[in-house]
């Protein structure tokens, strides 16, 4: 049976609503576990997309350098300061007690692709028991088959990696973009989860529909765009009780993009950074755009 491509529009959208009696902690803690010696940026664009998004809190937890220079950088990010210039094995019983105390967990950006890193992805995934959102260097450490309940934000080098990780050959020849996600949502692939694959059209694939998004333009192509994507996610999952993984992916799909589109009107060009997309992320949501 053939599945019907939905593009997305702002209809579609459904942001989480605050309650006037919220109290601290009512709209989502989020845990972000990434960060190396190479990569200290992506971590913070994520975390603070999650904040701009409205969720209470953000924990990051890093290396320590990394975690010293979060907090030097955002006074607005608490760290879990972490020895070493990689995550290990030897931090995993110290960041799942901390997976405990968050609603949703981001894990994966800049956090390096090493022999240890890779151990620790594939140890800890299995253990996390909180909705998942899956990006950048983790997602090239696992298989689909080891994950559960997650929003997974590849690219289109990190979904073919994805799939031959997953051994699903059959779908890394099919050389058609469309045709592969249609094929993917209508097999046993994805399971409970979400992917959202980014590129010049973003695909939103789950076992129940495929959307896609137009919202977007080439300046997005700019390093730390998809970590603001995955803040993004993060915090829209933390703030819904429910944790709709699909309305999530969605409404952070086309705000992402959206705001990439506000911005380019802004300044007149491509030369836009991630860093001006966190900016703009509130301003775009209060407006309603």
């Amino acid at each position: 049976m053939s599945t019907k491509m939905i593009t997305i529009t702002k209809k579609d959208v459904k942001l989480p609503k605050r309650k006037k009696s919220s109290h601290k902690g009512d709209n989502g803690y989020v845990l972000c576990i990434g960060g190396s010696k190479e990569f200290t940026g992506a971590v913070i664009l994520a975390g603070l997309a999650a904040l701009r998004s409205g969720c209470d809190l953000v924990k990051i937890a890093a290396p320590e350098k990394v975690a010293w220079a979060i907090n030097a950088y955002s006074p607005d990010l608490i760290t879990v300061k972490l020895k070493g210039d990689y995550l290990s094995l030897s931090h995993s019983y110290e960041i799942l007690k901390e997976t405990e105390k968050h609603d949703v967990v981001l894990i994966g950006n800049g956090l390096s692709y090493n022999e240890q890193t890779n151990k620790f992805v594939n140890f800890i995934i299995k253990k996390i028991k909180k909705p998942l959102i899956i990006d950048a260097d983790a997602i090239k450490m696992l298989n689909l088959s080891e994950i559960s309940n997650a929003i997974i934000t590849p690219h289109h080098k990190e979904f073919e990696t994805l799939l031959k990780n997953s051994g699903y050959s059959k779908l890394n020849n099919i050389k058609d973009m469309g045709k592969k996600v249609k094929e993917l949502s209508q097999g046993k692939y994805i399971g409970n989860n979400v992917i959202i694959l980014k590129g010049e059209t973003d695909y939103v694939l789950s076992s129940r529909k495929i959307l896609c998004n137009k919202t977007g333009n080439p300046g997005m192509t700019k390093a730390g765009t998809g970590d603001v994507l995955a803040g993004l996610c993060t915090g829209f999952l933390a703030q819904d009780k429910k944790r709709n993984l699909l309305q999530a992916a969605i409404n952070a799909t086309y705000y992402n993009g959206l705001i990439g589109d506000i911005l380019l009107k802004k300044k007149k060009g491509f030369n836009f950074l991630a860093s001006d997309m966190v900016e703009e992320i509130e301003r775009a949501i209060r407006k309603g755009f």
